[in-house]
């Protein structure tokens, strides 16, 4: 679910978009090596430094799908969602909690760190 700001989406409720096959693009903000730990689904890996240099790599995800950008706990991905926000992106919403929160109440096997 949205948080009530409507910048945040909560773990289940993106868990559920993706089990009803709501299209959904998920942009990873946190640095490779903690990719290599655990990561979700299909998700495209931009760390945050690289983000103002590499946006133009987003330009498809404009659109009205959600783009759900996640990170560690939350903090990093949060101030990514605002920047692309003022680069145009208004579809770009930070998943709450971040790639923990996943790990804690979707997929309690995944790796954490």
């Amino acid at each position: 679910m949205l948080g009530a700001d409507g910048l945040q989406i909560d773990a289940m409720s993106l868990r559920a978009m993706m089990e009803a096959g709501v299209a959904v693009e998920v942009l990873d903000v946190r640095e490779p090596w903690e990719t290599a730990i655990c990561s979700i689904g299909s998700s495209r890996n931009i760390p945050l430094a690289e983000l103002a240099d590499r946006c133009d790599e987003l330009t498809e995800c404009a659109g009205e799908t959600p783009l759900v950008v996640v990170c560690h706990h939350g903090m990093r991905s949060l101030q990514a969602t605002l920047w692309l926000r003022q680069q145009g992106f208004g579809n770009a919403v930070n998943l709450a909690g971040g790639i923990d929160a996943w790990a804690l109440r979707v997929e309690p096997t995944m790796q954490r760190y």
